[in-house]
């Protein structure tokens, strides 16, 4: 009896706590103020402007070592 207790409890707090986790984001918002949105802009330019390029899943495949390291 007290094992079906137990797995009651859990399911509970396991539903209350993914309750919690899929309204906190609704409930509480984030935007971003005149200044930081004036930081990340200049941060964008200046990313252009030393030319770095963000790669999709194919070029990271490219450029990295998807076979491993030789043991010899």
């Amino acid at each position: 009896m007290t094992t079906i207790i137990g797995i009651v409890a859990f399911a509970v707090v396991a539903l209350l706590g993914w309750a919690i986790a899929e309204l906190k984001p609704k409930a509480f918002t984030y935007e971003n103020s005149e200044e930081e949105s004036a930081v990340l802009e200049q941060n964008r330019r200046q990313l252009a402007a030393d030319g770095y390029a963000e790669q999709n899943i194919g070029d990271v495949i490219q450029n990295i070592s998807t076979k491993g390291f030789s043991a010899v």
